[in-house]
């Protein structure tokens, strides 16, 4: 089992944020995914934003989350205005 800060974009803290709501190693973020991980977080913490989408979405893909395509940016940007 990897550790969640192996993954890329995956800070000390959003590491404490996805524990906070179960999600204790690499394979749980993969295996649930980034949108419903987001979910999680967005019900648990109001602040969670867009950012942290893009972030749970690159540690997946192991992309730089200000790399991501822009379909997929528009894809996750849908998501989170959905979650409001």
């Amino acid at each position: 089992m990897s550790e969640l800060t192996s993954l890329r974009n995956i800070g000390k803290e959003l590491e404490k944020k996805l524990k906070a709501v179960d999600i204790t190693t690499a394979e749980e973020l993969k295996k649930i995914g980034s949108e419903e991980a987001f979910i999680k977080l967005k019900l648990r913490d109001p602040q969670v934003c867009l950012v942290h989408l893009y972030a749970l979405e690159g540690a997946i893909s192991d992309t730089e989350y200000n790399q991501l395509q822009e379909d997929v940016k528009q894809r996750l940007k849908a998501v989170s205005d959905s979650v409001r």
